[in-house]
């Protein structure tokens, strides 16, 4: 079958991935509690004859399959399972029944496309020679889910010659793809910063008081100066904040003895890593210091930046190139400070990266990922299924 004639081919299995991703879009679940859409996954897999493995990483499903062409390479294909603690919007027609849980970043789009492929290589492995190994990764949002399979083995367990991951991306127009070669998507931190003073009352004592919220205040500026004046105009740095916690709403009149601040900081160089930790702390403590009050500094390095492979990146391009042509590719895309811990398998196996266009809503405008408006688009889930079999054809058949 052609690569054009692929894509119309899936669109048998088209009603099925709508139904399968919106099934899992109405039972989101988070991090290492993905245990209905693990079973689903698992029970469609073993139906289309795949050798099956769960339990990896908790929550993880694995499955391989063998092609009946010559050849004994191995490629894994990997999907994300998770959801995110956000509130979807109401009335949507498969909208999320769990409050306060939705799938917002896609990731029930991801697995129906990777269940697609599946089903589609089981039913033509005279297409391929070698392995492929599909690899359903729960805990992506923030828990470090790939890491934790890698740490329990994926890859001496299930052994591959290079790794690919494909995320979806709104405002990306409807069959074009994005990747580049190298750094892809940043490193993701986290710190939190406590300011201690003595605290008191806002009132009469506030002369006697050591006042916590004042070197938060003027360290919320500080923080500022990392990206303006430390790193260098060429390098790509973010530092923000994303929470303040401090006092009593009910008790305006006291001075809290302890605030917190929390945020992300993002790179894609170990050097500029190392120099927005070092400025933080050191902010952070001399801030403390200037107005009486003591600091304690936490810095989480999440996940480390996401890094192509040139060769395997090369693939990536063959394959979508073959379905949409060419100019409907771009391979050396701008680098995206957005985090993945797709990364951490990248650590350990070479392998690509893409990104599939989303579109955008039916009146023009964009709901991004990790926002309660966005759904994923069930317009892509055969084109990403023929993305994942294209890519099998070029690294183990017929291209």
């Amino acid at each position: 079958m052609a690569p054009h004639d692929l894509i119309a081919g899936l669109k048998a299995y088209e009603p099925e991935l709508i139904e399968i991703r919106q099934d899992i879009h109405r039972h989101p679940e988070v991090g290492f509690e993905e245990t209905r859409t693990a079973a689903l996954v698992a029970a469609r897999l073993r139906a289309w004859g795949l050798d099956v493995t769960e339990g990896i990483a908790r929550t993880g499903v694995v499955a391989t399959l063998r092609g009946s062409l010559p050849g004994q390479r191995a490629i894994g294909l990997r999907a994300d399972l998770d959801a995110l603690h956000i509130q979807e919007v109401a009335n949507r027609p498969h909208g999320s029944t769990v409050p306060g849980k939705m799938h917002a970043c896609g990731h029930d789009g991801h697995t129906a496309m990777l269940l697609g492929a599946a089903r589609y290589l089981a039913e033509h492995p005279d297409e391929f020679g070698g392995t492929v190994t599909f690899i359903f990764q729960p805990a992506e949002e923030g828990l470090g889910g790939g890491r934790v399979m890698v740490e329990e083995g994926l890859f001496s367990h299930f052994p591959v010659d290079a790794v690919y991951g494909m995320h979806n991306m709104p405002g990306i127009p409807l069959g074009e793809f994005r990747t580049r070669t190298g750094p892809f998507l940043a490193a993701s931190d986290t710190w939190t910063v406590a300011f201690n003073g003595t605290g008191g009352h806002g009132g009469a004592g506030a002369h006697l008081a050591t006042d916590a919220t004042l070197p938060l205040a003027h360290f919320i500026m500080a923080l500022q100066t990392i990206v303006s004046r430390n790193v260098a105009a060429s390098d790509t740095a973010v530092v923000s904040v994303g929470s303040i916690a401090g006092g009593d709403a009910g008790s305006p009149n006291i001075i809290p003895a302890r605030v917190t601040i929390t945020g992300t900081a993002r790179s894609y160089k170990s050097k500029v890593r190392d120099l927005m930790e070092k400025r933080l702390t050191e902010l952070a403590h001399s801030q403390a210091a200037a107005f009486g009050c003591s600091a304690e500094v936490t810095y989480d390095r999440r996940y480390p930046p996401l890094v192509t492979h040139a060769e395997s990146t090369a693939i990536s391009v063959a394959a979508a190139a073959a379905l949409v042509g060419p100019d409907n590719v771009v391979a050396d895309c701008p680098p995206f400070t957005g985090s993945e811990d797709f990364s951490f398998m990248l650590q350990a196996r070479p392998g690509g990266f893409i990104m599939i266009g989303n579109g955008t809503a039916r009146d023009g405008s964009i709901h991004h990922v990790h926002t309660p408006g966005y759904d994923f688009n069930d317009e892509i889930l055969t084109l990403g299924a023929a993305y994942w079999v294209q890519l099998v054809r070029t690294e183990l058949g017929m291209a």
